[in-house]
């Protein structure tokens, strides 16, 4: 081979070399160009998604915040709820103890008044039976045995009375005495009572007996045999008495 085929070889080789090269080169640039477009592409996607978070957490920040600045009023909100709920419940005990209270009171003076009127019970119980001994002592002597002195006659001296006069001043000074005995015990609400002809009542009756009366109605009381008290409204002493008898 001639220098000058040789030439040509080189000068095609080198030619095809630079060619090559300036493929390469393009291929590389245009790669680039690629990769930038991407990237730019990638960092403008980046940004529109932060923007849009950014957006989103702009606009949902006000409702956080006033979520977040209403959160201590609303536990304000619960306490004060709470203590009114309190505040009723002491209320409503505090009036229940105030009546519970009153009627502690009432009931308390009611039970001192009672004591006051009926502490005399078993004392007046016990004079029932000199009212009744008085009684019956007046009973014992007719009417007609203690007819008073005639006022046409000269009043006789005390050696000179006679034994119905006697009588009589007895029979008055025992009178006397059951008279204010009774009346001593009706100041303390001692009363007396007789139910002959009421119906009977075994709260404040006795019965001693009973009989078929004619006429009667039965379950009255046909006679009473010693009297009744009563202090104030309770029965002292029950009336001993007889009630008629249902001959059905």
């Amino acid at each position: 081979m001639s220098c000058r085929q040789a030439l040509n070889v080189f000068r095609t080789s080198a030619s095809s070399f630079s060619a090559r090269h300036a493929a390469a080169r393009s291929s590389t640039n245009a790669a680039s160009r690629r990769m930038a477009a991407a990237r730019h592409y990638s960092a403008q996607a980046e940004g529109e998604q932060k923007s849009a978070d950014k957006a989103e957490g702009s606009s949902s920040s006000p409702a956080e915040q006033q979520n977040a600045e209403s959160s201590p009023e609303s536990e304000c909100a619960q306490m004060l709820k709470k203590k009114e709920d309190e505040v009723q419940d002491l209320v409503g005990r505090l009036r229940y103890l105030q009546a519970d209270f009153l009627n502690l009171q009432r009931n308390a003076a009611r039970e001192k008044e009672q004591q006051r009127d009926f502490a005399i019970t078993k004392f007046a119980g016990d004079l029932l039976e000199t009212v009744d001994v008085l009684a019956m002592a007046l009973k014992a002597i007719p009417p007609s045995a203690i007819q008073p002195p005639s006022t046409d006659s000269p009043a006789p001296s005390a050696s000179e009375k006679s034994a119905e006069a006697h009588l009589h001043d007895l029979h008055q000074g025992v009178e006397m005495t059951h008279r204010l005995l009774l009346q001593t015990l009706f100041k303390y609400q001692v009363k007396p009572f007789d139910p002959t002809g009421e119906k009977f009542d075994p709260n404040r009756h006795e019965a001693l007996y009973q009989a078929p009366i004619p006429g009667k109605e039965p379950g009255t009381v046909l006679e009473c045999q010693k009297t009744g008290y009563t202090i104030k409204d309770r029965v002292l002493r029950a009336a001993q008495v007889g009630v008629v008898q249902d001959t059905s």
